[in-house]
C-alpha cells in the first residue's frame, strides 16, 4: 500500500529557562550547564493509501525534534497530552474528529535542567469517533459520572494472558489465571476509590481520582522498588489525583480482534499525564470491553510484564453503600440500659456441653457470672472452672426475634485471650424441623482464638457448610480493645458484611439457597474447639462484651 507523507519543518526559537550571565561563552555552555542549540521540530501525518495532506483519519502523525546537546525531550501536543523520552521521535495521535491544527511544542531538555524550546504547528485529520461511550463514561455533555470497583462482585479484578493463543480458543480475550472474590482480602485498601469522569459542553473529556489510593500488583512492584498487591500514594504514584485529558481511540490490541463472548466495544480509554484507573500498573491505556450506564469494564496491559492483562470491572453503585438509601426503620433492638440479666423478651439460653459441634470445650449457663447486664453493656463471660473446663453463655431470640431480611447490627468489643471464640451470627428458624446446614446459618462476625487481629463472616448452607462455606475475613487491629459495629445487610438479591461500615464479604441471594426466610440471632463465647484452637494456659476468663444489637428494615 502506498504510503505518503507530508512533512512540517521549522527552525528553533530558543527559550532559556535560567539566567545567563555575561561571562557565558560562544558555545551556549555555562559551567558543567550546556544548553541545547540548533533545535529543530519536524512533523509527518500518517496517510496509509492516500494523497491527502491532512492524512488518512487516523490522527496519527510521526513527530521528530533535534538538536545539539539534549539529554531529553518533552512534547506538549497541544490537545491535553504531553510526552517525555530521550529519543526525541514520538507518534502521537490526535483525537478530535474532524480536520485540526495543533501547535506542538518541544523543550530540549540539556545538562543542568536547562531548556530550550520551539513549536510548530500540525494540522491532521481524525475520523474516530465514539461519542456514545463518551456519554456513557460521563452521563454526557456538561455532566460528570462518579465510578467505583465492583467490590461486591466477583472477577472486580482479574488477570489474564496477553499472548495469542495458537489454538484459537480465544484465551487472551478473558481472565485465566486469576479472578477477584467479592471484597477481596488484599484488594480492601483500594476498594474506596471513586472515580470521575467529566464532559464539558465542548465535548472534552477528563478523568481523575478524588478518593483512594493506587494499587500497586505485584507484577511492578519490583520495578518500582515498593511492596506489592497493597496501596501507596502520590509518593509512588505520582500522577494519583491529578485530572487527565482522555483520548477515545480505536482499539487495535489482539483481544479486541479475536474476543467473541463478548465482543469488545473497539474503542480504547487513553489518559494523559501517566492517568490510570485507580489499578497502578504503569500503563495509561484502559482497553474498553463494554461500558454501559452502569457498568464498566476494561483491560490493560501490564506496564511491566506485557505478556500478562488485567481485567477491572467498575460500577456507578458504590459498593460501600446500601442500595436505594439502605435500611431506614429500626424495627427492634436490645440497647442492654436494665442491668441484670437479658430481657427474656428478645433472649433465651442454649445450655450445656457436649461439644457444640466444634469440639468446644465449656459448658454454657444462665448463670449471671456468665451472662448479665452491667453498667449499659451485655457481657458474656467465659470462666476457668479451676478444675479443667470452663463455663460460658449462649443466648439467642429463637422464637421471640426473627426476621427476614434487613440489617442486624451489632457494636461489640472481642475477648483478648488466646483460645477464646466469639461470635455474633444467625440460624434459620426452621432449624428445629430441617436441622444444620438446611437452615441456614450467617455469621456476621467470628474470630478465632489464636489471631485477634482480624475478624470473619460466612455463609453456612448446603453444600456450602463447614470447612467449604463462604467465607471472608478482614483486619480489625484493636478489636479486643475497641467498640467495633459488624453488620450483615441482607436482602432477596445479596447478602453483605461490614465493620464500622466497611464492606468486605458479598454474596449474592437467590431462591435455591436458605435465606429467604425468618432468622434469629445468636451472641456467644466458646472456648477452643475448631476456631477456638489452644487455650492459653493460664486463662482465667474473658468477656465479649455488647453495647447494642440492632435490626433495621
Amino acid at each position: 500500500m502506498k504510503k505518503n507523507k507530508f512533512k512540517y519543518s521549522i527552525g528553533f526559537f530558543l527559550v532559556l529557562v535560567m539566567a545567563l550571565f555575561s561571562c557565558q561563552d560562544d558555545d551556549a555552555t555555562f559551567g558543567d550547564i550546556k544548553i541545547p542549540t540548533n533545535i529543530a521540530l519536524t512533523a509527518e501525518v500518517v496517510c496509509e493509501g492516500c494523497t491527502d495532506a491532512d492524512g488518512d483519519g487516523s490522527g496519527l502523525v510521526n513527530i521528530e525534534a533535534t538538536s545539539s546537546g539534549a539529554l531529553a525531550y518533552k512534547f506538549d501536543f497541544g490537545d491535553g497530552f504531553t510526552k517525555t523520552n530521550q529519543t526525541g521521535k514520538v507518534t502521537h495521535r490526535f483525537t478530535s474528529v474532524g480536520v485540526n491544527t495543533y501547535t506542538v511544542v518541544v523543550n530540549a531538555v540539556g545538562t543542568g535542567g536547562v531548556q530550550s524550546s520551539t513549536s510548530m504547528n500540525v494540522t491532521v485529520r481524525s475520523d474516530f469517533e465514539d461519542q456514545e461511550a463518551k456519554d456513557l463514561l460521563s452521563g454526557g455533555s456538561g455532566n460528570s459520572k462518579t465510578w467505583y470497583w465492583a467490590a461486591d462482585k466477583p472477577s472486580n479484578i482479574a488477570l489474564g494472558t496477553n499472548v495469542k493463543d495458537g489454538a484459537g480458543f480465544g484465551t487472551h480475550t478473558f481472565p485465566t489465571f486469576f479472578n477477584s472474590d467479592p471484597f477481596h482480602p488484599d484488594k480492601l485498601c483500594m476498594y474506596d476509590a471513586e472515580l470521575v469522569f467529566t464532559q464539558d459542553a465542548e465535548g472534552n473529556l477528563t478523568f481523575q481520582q478524588v478518593v483512594g489510593q493506587a494499587y500497586v500488583p505485584g507484577t511492578v512492584a519490583g520495578a518500582l522498588g515498593v511492596d506489592g498487591d497493597t496501596c501507596h500514594g502520590s509518593d509512588v504514584a505520582p500522577s494519583l489525583g491529578i485530572e487527565s485529558s482522555v483520548a477515545l481511540i480505536p482499539s487495535s490490541s489482539v483481544a479486541t480482534e479475536d474476543a467473541r463472548d463478548p465482543e469488545y466495544r473497539g474503542t480504547s480509554i487513553l489518559l494523559s499525564d501517566d492517568g490510570f484507573m485507580s489499578w497502578y500498573c504503569i500503563n495509561s491505556l484502559f482497553e474498553i470491553i463494554t461500558v454501559t450506564s452502569s457498568t464498566l469494564k476494561v483491560r490493560v496491559v501490564d506496564g511491566v510484564d506485557p505478556g500478562l492483562a488485567w481485567y477491572c470491572t467498575f460500577q456507578t453503585q458504590n459498593p460501600n453503600e446500601s442500595p436505594d438509601g439502605g435500611f431506614e426503620t429500626l424495627v427492634w433492638s436490645d440497647e442492654f440500659d436494665v442491668d441484670g440479666a437479658p430481657n427474656a423478651a428478645n433472649w433465651t439460653y442454649d445450655l450445656g456441653a457436649g461439644g457444640w459441634g466444634n469440639q468446644e470445650l465449656q459448658t454454657y449457663t444462665n448463670n449471671a457470672e456468665n451472662v448479665s447486664i452491667d453498667n449499659g453493656t451485655l457481657k458474656i463471660t467465659a470462666i476457668a472452672d479451676g478444675n479443667g473446663g470452663y463455663t460460658s453463655a449462649r443466648i439467642k431470640t429463637e422464637g421471640l426475634q426473627e426476621y427476614t431480611y434487613g440489617k442486624i447490627e451489632c457494636r461489640a468489643k472481642l475477648p483478648a485471650a488466646q483460645g477464646t471464640w466469639p461470635a455474633i451470627w444467625m440460624l434459620g428458624a426452621n432449624f428445629p424441623e430441617v436441622g444444620w446446614p438446611n437452615c441456614g446459618e450467617i455469621d456476621i462476625m467470628e474470630q478465632t482464638g489464636q489471631d485477634k487481629s482480624k475478624t470473619s463472616g460466612a455463609l453456612h448452607f448446603p453444600g456450602n457448610s463447614g470447612g467449604d462455606a463462604i467465607f471472608s475475613e478482614t483486619e480489625v487491629p484493636n478489636s479486643t480493645t475497641e467498640f467495633h459495629n459488624y453488620a450483615v445487610e441482607w436482602t432477596a438479591e445479596s447478602i453483605k458484611m461490614s465493620v464500622d461500615g466497611e464492606f468486605f464479604f458479598s454474596f449474592d441471594n437467590n431462591s435455591d439457597i436458605p435465606y429467604n426466610a425468618d432468622m434469629f440471632m445468636i451472641l456467644n463465647v466458646a472456648m477452643g474447639g475448631t476456631l477456638g484452637g489452644t487455650i492459653d494456659p493460664n486463662f482465667t476468663q474473658d468477656t465479649m462484651e455488647i453495647d447494642w444489637i440492632r435490626v433495621y428494615q
